[in-house]
């Protein structure tokens, strides 16, 4: 691959991609332990959001770079875009759904919050359903 004038053998090229997968795979790993060690839903949903979303970013870095040109990673980078801005939006809007229907179930330990912001919204507004 050549790039700026620098010729990248494919050797090297291949060694960051496998680096890449790597460290996107022990992210995604470090986030299914945490998932299973962590007891408090704040924390588990940490740990489900933040390492799993740099994984599959690092991932899709992973594989635009494999394509072995410039062309080509610029393409991949164009296919891979879609999956991680969606993974961007959702990941946290899903974990703030779930982080405050568990607040109002009573699943989080309040004695452990710093800030209990959403003290007031515990109870149901009337005509809400």
């Amino acid at each position: 691959m050549n790039v700026f004038g620098l010729e990248i053998p494919d050797a090297v090229l291949d060694v960051v991609v496998l680096v890449l997968i790597l460290i996107g795979a022990l992210l995604c790993l470090s986030a299914a332990v945490g998932l299973l060690h962590f007891r408090g839903v704040p924390s588990r949903l940490h740990a489900a959001t933040k390492p799993q979303v740099l994984g599959l970013l690092v991932i899709c870095i992973a594989i635009a770079l494999s394509q072995r040109s410039i062309g080509g990673i610029l393409i991949g980078l164009v296919i891979v875009a879609p999956v991680v801005l969606m993974q961007f939006a959702t990941a946290p809007l899903s974990a703030h759904m779930v982080g405050r229907q568990a607040y109002r179930n009573g699943s989080v330990d309040e004695r452990e919050l710093v800030v209990d912001e959403y003290a007031e919204s515990k109870t149901t507004p009337p005509g809400a359903g």
